[in-house]
């Protein structure tokens, strides 16, 4: 049967506490490729299955929606679009949609929760669901059957606000909504010109910062999340932000929880495809 959107008969999420996840979501195309990254995203709502129950909801924060700050947008169309914001890539990935309902009420409250945490956040009636979130949902969940929030990330904030962003949606987790952060373990898309093959070993930078980025996702290690910029090779897999600020809101939801590495794989030899959990 498929998973209705919250309405009349479930109008509130169910009281089942739901991990945060991050995801590297890697290249648009990983949805057409076989590699292990994708092996693991279309396993891993199996693997959830370990932790959970199915969620009434999912929401998701992307690299790929930035606000003029401090503006925190929240997506409230019934049926969000499937975005298709790259190009050059096959055609038949522009020939994929994800057409997963939306959930205007619970957008709402998310909107009255995060104002009253001092949050500038507005509902948006109309944008979709771009690739940094149907296309990894479109592995996880094929069916698009739970309903999808699309939460954007303010632009040029100091690092803390994305965690506090990340602590003041913890709460629906506990409402039964799984969050979500997806972005890029590392990100500096010029080391790619570097890359001979999708599958070629990872390089030793990429490898050491990893290292790092386990080492303080496992201990709970707050500040050294935040101050990632200064970690080995910091500077060099994130020249521009974007990719890593939704494992700190993730990290956020999941304060107090045990962190884990659900996914250690890379694509492209600098490209990591690592993903956590906080449960």
């Amino acid at each position: 049967m498929p998973h209705s959107p919250l309405s009349s008969e479930s109008s509130q999420p169910g009281n089942y506490r739901q991990p945060s996840l991050f995801i590297s979501h890697g290249s648009p195309d990983l949805i057409l490729a076989q590699t292990e990254a994708s092996v693991f995203l279309r396993n891993l709502n199996h693997r959830l299955t370990g932790y959970t129950c199915q969620p009434d909801a999912i929401l998701v924060i992307s690299a790929h929606w930035e606000t003029p700050s401090p503006v925190v947008a929240i997506t409230a169309a019934e049926h969000p679009a499937t975005i298709h914001d790259f190009y050059g890539f096959p055609d038949e990935l522009y020939r994929i949609h994800y057409p997963a309902p939306g959930a205007p009420d619970l957008a709402r409250s998310i909107q009255q929760h995060l104002i009253t945490e001092n949050i500038d956040a507005r509902l948006h009636p109309s944008r979709g669901l771009d690739h940094g979130v149907w296309s990894p949902l479109a592995m996880i969940w094929p069916d698009a059957d739970i309903p999808v929030i699309q939460i954007s990330l303010p632009r040029n904030m100091p690092e803390q606000i994305y965690w506090q962003l990340g602590l003041a949606l913890r709460p629906f987790r506990c409402k039964n909504c799984l969050i979500i952060g997806s972005g890029s373990a590392t990100h500096n898309l010029s080391s790619l010109r570097l890359a001979h093959s999708r599958h070629q070993q990872p390089d030793p930078s990429a490898t050491e910062f990893i290292h790092w980025l386990h080492q303080a996702v496992i201990q709970e290690d707050k500040a050294a999340l935040l101050d990632y910029k200064n970690a080995p090779y910091g500077q060099w897999h994130h020249p521009t932000p974007e990719h890593f600020l939704p494992l700190l809101v993730a990290a956020g939801a999941g304060q107090g929880s045990e962190g884990q590495v659900l996914h250690d794989s890379y694509d492209y030899g600098f490209l990591s495809m690592a993903s956590y959990i906080w449960q």
